[in-house]
C-alpha cells in the first residue's frame, strides 16, 4: 500500500498509542507507560530531540508473551558516539548564549539511547513525539519537540523517518547515508548533514577505477545501509568492467560462527582488494577474527562509517588493516568544544546517564557518588575525587579533526536557523528582531518547510543548505591508514568533489600512500593479461574478469593496418611498402626503354631536320612530322612519372601528362591522315581540296583536338583529382602504394577520347589504302593505328587484373608499346630510304611507280 494511502490509518494508530501512553489529569500529565532508557534532558522554550546509540548493542531477551516484556538492556558504551551527544548539547548551549540567534528564547533537549536497534529507535521516536515523560506530578507538561536529530544507522533512520514523516516531524541525520532516504515520497521531512550513499558509491567506484583494480570482494552490513550501499556500488563498478567476486554479510548481533564463515570466504578467495561497507560496530567483530587468524595480504577499502572510528584504529588491528584507503566527510575543528568536554564530571550531576561509564574509561576508576550505591561485586578501583580531565591527551578531546561530530553540530544550527526564521520571520542577523509567531504555535510542518530553505554560512565559513531531497553538497577526503610513531593515523591524501551535474573530480597524492604491501600499489585481477600471441577465452560460469589464455587463431586481436602478425602470432611487424621503384629490375628496364624511345624520337627529328629538302620529307609533311615526333618524345618521357613513390603531385601529373601527350600525338596522326586523303582526292581533275587544307588548318586541327583533352583533364583535376592511396587488401605482409584515379568517369573519358581520335584516324587511313605504292603513307598509318588500338584494347583487362605494382607496369608498357608502334611504323620506312636507300629519295620515285 502506498505510504500516502495508509498515512491516515497510521496517524490514527499512533495517536491512539500516544493517548494510551499519557493522558491529562487535574494535576498535570500522568504517565501510563515509559520507555525505560537513559535520557539526557534539559527543558527549554523550544525542545529538540536526539537519538544516539551511545550503548551500541542490545542484549536480546526471550519473550514469552505471558507477562509484561522485560526492560530493554544494552551494553557497549561507545566513546565516539558519546561525544556526538555532547556536541549536540554544546551547540545548544552555544546557541542559547548567542544574542543574534533565537534571542530571549532557550533551546532545550531530550536525548535518548537507541542501542543501534531499529526497534528501540522507533520506541525512542514515539517517546520523544509524546513529550510527557519528563514531567512530574506537580509540573506542567514540557513542550513537545519541534525537530529531531537522529540517527547514526540508516535502518534506524528509516524507522524513525517512516513513523514520524506522516506527522511532518523534521528529522536531521548526522550519519545515515542510505540513498533510499532521499526519496521524498517516503520520507518527506528527512534531512541529513552527511552525503548520500548515491555519491559514496560513485566515489568508491571512482577509487577502484583509478587504481585499476578489476577483481574485488565486498563485505556488507546485513541492514539497509550495507545492502543498499553495496548494490549501488556494484552498479557503478560494473560500468568500468570490474567484477565483484563475493558479497559477505556481517552484523554485530551475529554469532561468532557466522563471522568465521566470512573469514573462510576471504581465505579461499583469490581477491586481494576488499571493500567493507558497514558501520564500525557491525564490522569490528570480523576485524578481530581477521587479526586473530593473521590474514595480512588484503588491501582494504573503507566506507565513511568506520575508517576514522577510534576503536579499530589500534596497532593491533593495523597488523591486518594497515594501508586501508577510503573516503570520509570533510573535517572541521571546533576549538571551544574541548573545554566543554574536559568539564564533564560525575560529581556535577551524579544521576546523569553515561557519565559513570565515561569516567571509568577516561580516569580508570569508579567515582564514589552520594546517593549512588556501587554494585557489591564491583572490584574496580575507587576514585579519590581529585581526578581531572584537563590535561588528558585522549583522542576523545581532540577537536581538530571532527567529522561526524561536526555533522551533529551543523544539524543543531540548521534547526536553530529554521526556528529563527519561523519565529521572527526574518533571517539571522537582521537589525530589528521581533517575534511574529507565539512559541506555542510552532508546528513541526512549518519547521520542515523552513529547514528546506535554510542557507547560511556558519562561523567556520562552511555553507549549510539542503537540496530538494534534503541532502547536503557532496565532497569527501581520501584517507589512508598509516602507523606513525606507534599510533594509527588517518592521513588525508586526496579529495573528491561532485559537481551539480554529477561529474566528479578526484585528486590523490599516490606517492604518499602506504599500501598494505608497502610502497608498491597492489594489483587485484582474476586473470592476468593474456600474453602476446594468445587471446581471452571466457570460462563458463565465471565473471567476465576470469578467463583462460589460449593461442591465437583466426579470431585473435588484429594488428594495426600498417602491421602484420609474424608466424608465431606474438608480434606485429611493419608491412613492406610496395610501389614501382626506379632502382628495381623492372623499373630499370622500363626506364631504359622509355629513354631509348625518347632518344629514337630525337634522332628521327634530327634526321628529318637535316633532310627536310628531300622529296621523302617534303612528301610526308615536314611540319606535321615534327609535331608528331615531338609528341612521341613526350609520350616516351611520360612513363617516368609513373615510377617512384606516389605523391599528390605525381598522381595528378602522370594521368594528365599521359592524356594530353597522347591526345597531341593522335591529333598529329589525324592531321597526317587528312593530308594523305586530301592529296589523294587532289589527283582528280577540278578538285582543289588540297589547297583549302593548308598548314593553318592543320595547326587548327591539332590544337583544337588537343585542347579538348586539356579541358577534360582540367575538369578532372578540379573536381576529383587522382590521389595517393594505400592498398591493404592485396597482401597481409605488404602495403601497395598506388594512385587512385579519383574520378573513374574522368579517367575513362581521357582514354575514350584518345580512342575516338584513334578510330577516326584508322577509318580515314583505311579509306586511303589504294594510293600509289610509292606514296602510300596511309598504309603505314593504318598499320600503326592497328597496333595502337590492339595495345589499348588489351590494356583494359590486363590493367584490371594486374596485382600491386604490376598495374603501373602494365600501364607503362601500354604507353611505351603504343608509342613505339607509331614511331616505328610511320618513321622507320622513311629513315630507311633516307639513310640506306638514298637512290629512292627522288621526286620520280615518290610520285609514281617505277618500271619493272
Amino acid at each position: 500500500m502506498p505510504i500516502w494511502q495508509c498515512s491516515a490509518n497510521m496517524q490514527r494508530g499512533i495517536l491512539l498509542f500516544l493517548c494510551v501512553l499519557s493522558t491529562d489529569t487535574v494535576s498535570g500529565c500522568e504517565l501510563f507507560g515509559r520507555f525505560d532508557m537513559p535520557s539526557l534532558f534539559k527543558e527549554g522554550d523550544i525542545m529538540i530531540g536526539g537519538i544516539f546509540p551511545v550503548l551500541n548493542k542490545e542484549i536480546l531477551s526471550t519473550y514469552t508473551f505471558d507477562k509484561e516484556p522485560p526492560k530493554v538492556q544494552c551494553e557497549g558504551f561507545d566513546l565516539r558516539i558519546y561525544r556526538w551527544t555532547q556536541a549536540m548539547i554544546f551547540a545548544i548551549e552555544e546557541i542559547n548564549n548567542d544574542p543574534a540567534l533565537l534571542p530571549n528564547i532557550s533551546l532545550g533537549y531530550r536525548i535518548l539511547n537507541s542501542c543501534a536497534s531499529p526497534t528501540n529507535t522507533l520506541r525512542a521516536a514515539l517517546t520523544l513525539a509524546s513529550g510527557a515523560e519528563e514531567a512530574s506530578a506537580t509540573s506542567h507538561c514540557p513542550p513537545a519537540i519541534s525537530a529531531l536529530i537522529a540517527e547514526s544507522g540508516s535502518s534506524q533512520s528509516i524507522a524513525a523517518a517512516g513513523i514520524l514523516g506522516p506527522f511532518h516531524m523534521p528529522i536531521i541525520s548526522y550519519f545515515s547515508t542510505c540513498a533510499c532516504l532521499s526519496d521524498r515520497t517516503k520520507y518527506p521531512t528527512f534531512f541529513r548533514t552527511i552525503p548520500s550513499d548515491y555519491f559514496q558509491a560513485k566515489a568508491l567506484a571512482a577509487l577502484v577505477k583509478h587504481f585499476g583494480w578489476q577483481w574485488i570482494g565486498a563485505i556488507q552490513a546485513d541492514n539497509d545501509y550495507g545492502r543498499n550501499g553495496i548494490l549501488a556500488f556494484k552498479e557503478e563498478v560494473e560500468k568500468f568492467g570490474v567484477c565483484v567476486a563475493f558479497v559477505a554479510s556481517v552484523l554485530r548481533t551475529y554469532t561468532r560462527d557466522k563471522f568465521l564463515e566470512v573469514v573462510e570466504i576471504i581465505k579461499q578467495s583469490s581477491v586481494k582488494v576488499i571493500l567493507a561497507f558497514s558501520s564500525e560496530g557491525d564490522f569490528y567483530p570480523l576485524m578481530q577474527e581477521i587479526v586473530n587468524q593473521n590474514i595480512t595480504g588484503i588491501q582494504w577499502i573503507s566506507c565513511v562509517a568506520w575508517i576514522t572510528a577510534p576503536r579499530p584504529s589500534t596497532p593491533e588491528i593495523h597488523r591486518s588493516f594497515g594501508g586501508t584507503v577510503g573516503f570520509v566527510m570533510q573535517k572541521m575543528a571546533i576549538p571551544k568544544l574541548k573545554h566543554f568536554l574536559t568539564s564533564i564530571s560525575p560529581y556535577t550531576d551524579p544521576n546523569a546517564p553515561f557519565v559513570k561509564d565515561f569516567w571509568e574509561i577516561m580516569v580508570g576508576c569508579t567515582p564514589v557518588l552520594q546517593g549512588v550505591h556501587a554494585a557489591t561485586e564491583d572490584t574496580t578501583k575507587r576514585c579519590t575525587g581529585n581526578e581531572t580531565l584537563m590535561n588528558s591527551e585522549h583522542d576523545f578531546f581532540n577537536v581538530t579533526e571532527l567529522r561526524v561530530t561536526y555533522n551533529v553540530y551543523k544539524a543543531v544550527y540548521a534547526i536553530a536557523h529554521a526556528l529563527h526564521q519561523l519565529v521572527f520571520c526574518q533571517p539571522v542577523g537582521a537589525q530589528t528582531v521581533k517575534r511574529c509567531l507565539n512559541l506555542s504555535e510552532i508546528k513541526p510542518k512549518e519547521v520542515s518547510k523552513k529547514l528546506q530553505k535554510v542557507n547560511f554560512t556558519n562561523q567556520f565559513g562552511d555553507e549549510v543548505f539542503f537540496d530538494e531531497n534534503g541532502d547536503p553538497p557532496a565532497s569527501y577526503d581520501v584517507i589512508n591508514w598509516q602507523l606513525i610513531n606507534g599510533k594509527v593515523q588517518h592521513v588525508t591524501l586526496g579529495h573528491l568533489t561532485f559537481a551539480a551535474n554529477g561529474d566528479y573530480k578526484l585528486s590523490i597524492e599516490e606517492e604518499k600512500i602506504v599500501w598494505r604491501t608497502g610502497k608498491k600499489m597492489p594489483t587485484s585481477v582474476c586473470s592476468n593479461v593474456c600474453p602476446v600471441g594468445t587471446r581471452k577465452a571466457q570460462i563458463q560460469g565465471k565473471p567476465i574478469c576470469c578467463f583462460d589464455c589460449v593461442p591465437c587463431a583466426a579470431d585473435c586481436t588484429p594488428c594495426p593496418k600498417e602491421y602484420w602478425s609474424n608466424e608465431r602470432k606474438d608480434d606485429c611487424i611493419p608491412r613492406t611498402i610496395e610501389f614501382l621503384k626506379y632502382h628495381e629490375p623492372m623499373g630499370i628496364a622500363l626506364t631504359l626503354v622509355s629513354l631509348l624511345g625518347a632518344s629514337l624520337s630525337l634522332a628521327t627529328m634530327v634526321v628529318f631536320i637535316n633532310y627536310r629538302e628531300t622529296p621523302v620529307i617534303k612528301a610526308s609533311n615536314f611540319e606535321l612530322s615534327s609535331f608528331l615526333l615531338f609528341s612521341l618524345f613526350l609520350c616516351f618521357l611520360c612513363p617516368l612519372t609513373f615510377l617512384g613513390q606516389p605523391t599528390v603531385w605525381t598522381c595528378m601529373l602522370r594521368h594528365t601528362a599521359f592524356g594530353v601527350t597522347f591526345a597531341l600525338c593522335i591529333s598529329c596522326v589525324l592531321g597526317k591522315t587528312i593530308v594523305v586523303v586530301t592529296a589523294f582526292k587532289a589527283t582528280f581533275p577540278g578538285n582543289n581540296i588540297a589547297g583549302k587544307f593548308g598548314h593553318a588548318q592543320q595547326r587548327i586541327i591539332i590544337c583544337s583536338c588537343t585542347l579538348i583533352q586539356v579541358v577534360i583533364c582540367a575538369l578532372w583535376l578540379t573536381l576529383n583529382p587522382p590521389y595517393p592511396h594505400m592498398l591493404f587488401t592485396y597482401s597481409n605482409r605488404m602495403i601497395v602504394l598506388e594512385c587512385k584515379t579519383g574520378s573513374q568517369a574522368a579517367f575513362y573519358a581521357v582514354l575514350g577520347y584518345i580512342g575516338i581520335l584513334a578510330v577516326i584516324c584508322l577509318i580515314l587511313a583505311f579509306m586511303a589504302r589504294k594510293l600509289p605504292d610509292n606514296f602510300n603513307e596511309a598504309k603505314l598509318i593504318t598499320f600503326s593505328l592497328l597496333i595502337f588500338c590492339a595495345v589499348w584494347i588489351t590494356f583494359i583487362p590486363a590493367y584490371i587484373s594486374s596485382p600491386g605494382k604490376f598495374t603501373v607496369a602494365v600501364e607503362i608498357f601500354a604507353i611505351l608499346s603504343s608509342a613505339l608502334g607509331l614511331l616505328i611504323c610511320i618513321f622507320a620506312p622513311k629513315c630507311y630510304i633516307i639513310l640506306l636507300k638514298p637512290e629512292k629519295n627522288t621526286k620520280k620515285h615518290v610520285m609514281g611507280k617505277t618500271t619493272s
